[in-house]
């Protein structure tokens, strides 16, 4: 699929003579094309690729550069993000490099694969030798270029504004760029190489810093924190403090200075949608949409019931005639005339027919009566001596004797829960009476009796969990094996560790007795007070709580650490205007401060002022003239340099490395971002170009030492 991209593409391509250069300022941020002579670059756009999916087609589509946000959302991006031909500063990806050219030059308005212009690329200072041959082997084979040209974009701007009376001849270049920072000594107009200095940080990695530190300080609007809204915060809020500590100070005590340093940036909120109370029209409504569900239900629980009375009724119809069948059949031919029903004698037929008559009365809402054999007929075995039953007797006899202890213990169960409900209404009654009498002092007393029991409560699970072992303020001491064991399990230990001691001899003899051996009885026995007095207390806690809830609406009950806490779940709070407000404090500059800290993001390297110290010291012939001539004359350029108070607190970093008096100026380009492209654009619209080229045939026929041996001259502009 084509490229996609908003840049409109040139039309006048064809006006344009062989002779003229085509200027390239290939910078890790942006790119930049155009034609030698011009005062402004054709095509500008982010040097960067990417090649997502299409959701519907699954077709790939290469965008390069700037691009529609709202197209987006019918790719799928999770897999291929953004992709940079650049590793720091230098190409090292020539396959997104020849995407990136293919755009340029179809932007520019070239029709096919082949560029007849001789072509001018910026590089970064001293570039690797195996980057450049790589990019001219690109230049040459894939697209024809007749001739080409290598310059540094830092010495391409600050040439450029030394014609415009900018900086002087000598002097010290410090490129703050996107990826890396350069410092170029130049002395009579030309760069020094051999004193040149080399930092791995720049506007990127401000970027990204300060994309971490909103993300950590507003988690909950991470998605929103893009790299392209970053990048404009940055560039719109964002300066360098002349000192540092005293600029954190300010916002540390939270002084008015620093509120009006603050900068706020308000992300998309809408209010929530007021709720108004239901109207009387409404709630009759529900009521009746209600209504009508509960009678639908009602009529299809009836006809279940219905339908559930009608096959009883059936099958009991079929079981009596069965029976009335089998009164007119002979005892020996019952089984045969029973084979084909599923019974096998009469009694499973009567015994069939009673579950059927019950299940029926039970659906009909009837109560069952049925007389009920009286005891001494049900478990007619249990007064008979095992000695005289058969085996089959012995087994009815052990389920009779279950049956009954079955039946006894649930009449005891149901006797226990009437009285306990008689008790319940009885006091309950009493409640009300003396609620009725003093309603103030009777809510003081259930309080006071709630409190203490939930103390109780409380102590008695603390004791429990530390073995009893309190200090004065009932806050638990050492909490070992022992102290987290209970009253019984203690008692326990108690007895097994002196049991061989109990006779006072100090030998161990535990065991030569068969009384020793009724020790495992004592120990195995379950204490009462401590399994039932904890369910009595909680119980009668749990109807005190209940009560007071009646009695008092506002009350709320005590958590199991002794603090209150509300039976509601608590609810989040209403979203504000406030909660979308991204606010910049201390980060506006101290992001930009590991320009000259590296090591707050991990890199041990130097910053723009060390580096030039670093710059000067590298110099082959140094002299304190030169080094004055050097630091009169300090020129910023790069986009990372248009932060505001970068040179005076680049100037006063470099005072304090140089001699006391030196002169000391710290100038900025024109445009810091296009100045390399424009003094390239120059150079090449010069007479004398064509002789800093190298021609294909000549890297054809002699190979990668040309461009082994290739330098640049900028004595032109």
């Amino acid at each position: 699929m084509p490229f996609i991209s908003k840049i409109q593409r040139q039309t006048d391509y064809r006006r344009f003579p062989s002779s003229t250069p085509i200027v390239i300022d290939n910078g890790a941020s942006y790119f930049r094309i155009g034609w030698a002579g011009e005062p402004e670059p054709r095509v500008i756009f982010r040097n960067i690729v990417q090649r997502p999916r299409h959701k519907v087609t699954g077709e790939t589509v290469t965008i390069v550069g700037d691009h529609d946000v709202a197209l987006l959302r019918y790719f799928d991006c999770t897999r291929s993000g953004p992709r940079s031909a650049f590793d720091n500063n230098v190409v090292y990806q020539f396959e997104i490099m020849e995407y990136i050219l293919d755009f340029a030059f179809d932007r520019l308005g070239a029709d096919g694969s082949k560029i007849d212009h001789p072509i001018l690329i910026t590089e970064c200072v001293c570039n690797p030798f195996q980057s450049r041959s790589k990019m001219a082997e690109l230049l040459f084979d894939t697209y024809g270029v007749p001739s080409i040209a290598y310059g540094v974009d830092a010495a391409f701007s600050y040439k450029y504004n030394q014609h415009h009376g900018v900086c002087n001849k000598d002097g010290l270049a410090i490129c703050p760029g996107f990826m890396t920072t350069h410092v170029i000594p130049f002395i009579d107009g030309e760069p020094e190489y051999k004193g040149c200095c080399r930092t791995n940080i720049g506007g990127y990695h401000i970027t990204d810093y300060l994309k971490q530190l909103l993300s950590l300080k507003y988690p909950h609007h991470m998605a929103r924190f893009t790299w392209e809204k970053v990048e404009d915060l940055k560039m719109e809020h964002c300066y360098i403090a002349l000192d540092y500590m005293s600029e954190a100070r300010l916002f540390q005590n939270g002084t008015k200075e620093a509120e009006d340093k603050t900068r706020s940036w308000q992300l998309p909120w809408v209010p929530p949608p007021t709720e108004e109370p239901p109207s009387e029209e409404e709630i009759a409504r529900k009521a009746a949409i209600k209504e009508k569900q509960g009678q639908r239900l009602r009529e299809m629980a009836e006809a279940k019931r219905s339908s559930r009375i009608n096959e009883l009724e059936n099958e009991s119809h079929g079981l009596e005639f069965l029976l009335k069948q089998l009164e007119q059949v002979e005892e020996h031919d019952i089984r045969s005339f029973l084979s084909a029903t599923g019974y096998v004698s009469r009694k499973e037929v009567e015994s069939a027919l009673l579950k059927v008559t019950q299940s029926l009365q039970k659906a009909k809402g009837e109560q069952a009566e049925f007389e009920e054999k009286p005891d001494a007929e049900r478990f007619h075995l249990l007064n008979k001596p095992d000695h005289e039953c058969t085996p089959e007797e012995l087994k009815m006899k052990k389920r009779q004797v279950f049956l009954k202890s079955t039946s006894e213990g649930r009449q005891r169960a149901k006797q226990k829960r009437h009285e306990e409900e008689l008790e319940r209404e009885r006091r309950n009654q009493q409640d009300e009476q003396r609620r009725s009498k003093n309603p103030e002092l009777y809510k003081e007393q259930l309080l006071a009796k709630y409190k203490d029991l939930s103390e109780k409560v409380e102590q008695r699970k603390r004791l429990k969990t530390n073995g009893g072992q309190t200090n004065g303020n009932n806050i638990s001491g050492n909490v070992g094996r022992g102290e987290r064991l209970n009253a019984a399990q203690r008692e326990r230990m108690r007895l097994l560790t002196t049991a061989a001691f109990d006779r006072g001899k100090g030998e161990d003899t535990f065991g030569a007795r068969d009384e020793d051996w009724q020790l495992y009885k004592l120990m195995s026995k379950d204490n009462d007070d401590d399994d039932e007095g904890p369910d009595a207390d909680e119980a009668e806690l749990a109807r005190l709580t209940s009560r007071l809830r009646e009695v008092d609406p506002t009350f709320v009950p005590r958590s199991e650490n002794g603090n209150s806490q509300s039976l509601e779940t608590p609810r989040t709070r209403p979203l504000t205007e406030e909660d979308f407000r991204i606010d910049l404090g201390v980060e506006r500059f101290r992001c930009p401060e590991i320009l000259f800290r590296p090591n707050w993001v991990g890199i041990d390297q130097a910053g723009l002022d060390e580096m030039a110290g670093v710059s000067l010291r590298r110099l082959p012939s140094k002299s304190i003239e030169l080094e004055e001539r050097l630091t009169s004359s300090i020129f910023l350029t790069g986009g990372s340099s248009l932060f505001p108070g970068m040179s005076e607190r680049l100037e006063a970093g470099i005072r304090m490395i140089t001699p006391c008096g030196s002169p000391i100026r710290v100038v900025k380009a024109l445009n810091p971002t296009l100045d390399a492209w424009r003094g390239a654009s120059a150079y090449a619209a010069s007479p004398q170009f064509p002789a800093q080229t190298f021609s294909k045939q000549e890297y054809y026929e002699k190979g990668e030492d040309v461009v082994r041996r290739y330098q640049f001259r900028y004595h032109v502009l």
